[in-house]
């Protein structure tokens, strides 16, 4: 096959362009080099390609030519591409109508459009939780029917993974920030001669907001990413879709223990995890405030009581179900993608902790206004 030419004539404001030999995809650099060479070449008010002298044509050459005519004419001027060989018509003419709208540049969304989208992603992300909370429900209600249904060994596996397995970190982080709590206490508290009222404020604090705040922030990190991470890949693999193919509920088969799992795991952590920070708050009383244990544990009985205990036990389960139908919500919204489940993971993370800390918050207001 022979390479493709191009030969240009003029006449006033009329040039006609001829294309002959072979434009195509073997022939690329020569065919676009012929065409950059004509493109700067513009202003004209009549432009004419004649293709009667091309032997062989694909959709390449076709489209390469048809760009020429588009680009090399002056707006508004006529173009027209003739000569066109029987056999090359359909090719022209499906070329010629590619591309053919102009696209239109989407107006920038106003602040009342930008209320309105976080209000509609607001409404998705309560919706999507009420759905995972219900489907729950029904799932506890038909376990509580038949009781031989639960999976136990499931449940326990993620007993192990979500409470035992969290122990040492746990354990860790809670003990420091226990003592950077009395640390900080002693430094101001020395000021005013009021060291004995460390103990009071590491008391109170750790038992009804610290304690169980921190646990169930690191677990919704931990085990709630976990969950939307594990989730999102069946969902991924259609592993879910199968479960219902088979006539099983995947809420009662993957969903159902892992929250379990949480409702019984966190409170558990909770309690080491304010144990392990009133010893850290002891230990830097001693070390760093002069106090000596059995001064601090003797402050400690007169500072608390069981109500501060029961006040943040009992904030434990709810968060814990707040952190795992959020994770198994996100997980179940995980698209085909791994950019998907990766930004569902995040999102969990984000939404379980924004929604623990408002949770946290609500109890506060409900517990001092009973008096607790």
């Amino acid at each position: 096959m022979s390479a493709p030419l191009l030969s240009r004539s003029m006449s006033g404001q009329r040039v006609e362009l001829s294309a002959v030999g072979s434009w195509t995809a073997a022939h690329a650099e020569e065919a676009d080099r012929l065409v950059a060479a004509q493109a700067p070449e513009t202003g004209f008010r009549s432009l004419v390609v004649n293709v009667a002298g091309v032997t062989a044509l694909d959709t390449f050459g076709a489209w390469l030519i048809e760009r020429l005519a588009r680009s090399t004419a002056a707006p508004g001027g006529e173009t027209e591409i003739v000569g066109v060989p029987e056999r090359f018509r359909g090719l022209f003419a499906k070329v010629h109508e590619a591309n053919r709208e102009v696209p239109h540049a989407r107006p920038r969304p106003g602040i009342v459009d930008r209320i309105a989208n976080i209000f509609g992603r607001f409404e998705d992300d309560a919706l999507s939780f009420l759905a995972v909370l219900g489907a729950l429900g029904a799932a506890l209600g038909r376990v509580a029917v038949r009781p031989r249904t639960f999976r136990l060994t499931s449940a326990v596996h993620h007993l192990d993974r979500v409470a035992w397995q969290a122990v040492p970190i746990i354990l860790l982080i809670t003990f420091l920030i226990g003592g950077i709590i009395a640390q900080q206490g002693i430094f101001h508290f020395r000021r005013f001669g009021a060291d004995d009222y460390v103990v009071d404020l590491v008391g109170i604090l750790i038992l009804r907001e610290i304690g169980v705040l921190i646990v169930a922030i690191m677990v919704a990190g931990r085990s709630g990413s976990s969950y939307t991470a594990e989730i999102g890949a069946m969902k991924m693999r259609e592993e879910i879709d199968a479960l219902r193919t088979m006539g099983l509920d995947p809420v009662e088969i993957l969903i159902l223990p892992r929250i379990v799992a949480l409702v019984i795991g966190l409170p558990v952590l909770t309690f080491l995890g304010s144990m392990a920070a009133l010893y850290g708050g002891e230990l830097v009383a001693w070390l760093y405030g002069g106090m000596s244990p059995a001064v601090f544990l003797a402050r400690l009985k007169q500072a608390i009581s069981i109500m501060h205990f029961e006040v943040g036990m009992w904030k434990a389960p709810f968060m814990a179900l707040v952190i795992g139908v959020v994770s198994c919500a996100e997980g179940l919204r995980v698209g085909g993608s791994a950019e998907s489940l990766g930004l569902k993971t995040t999102t969990s993370v984000v939404k379980s902790i924004f929604l623990v800390i408002v949770l946290d918050g609500v109890f506060a207001v409900f517990f001092a206004s009973i008096g607790m």
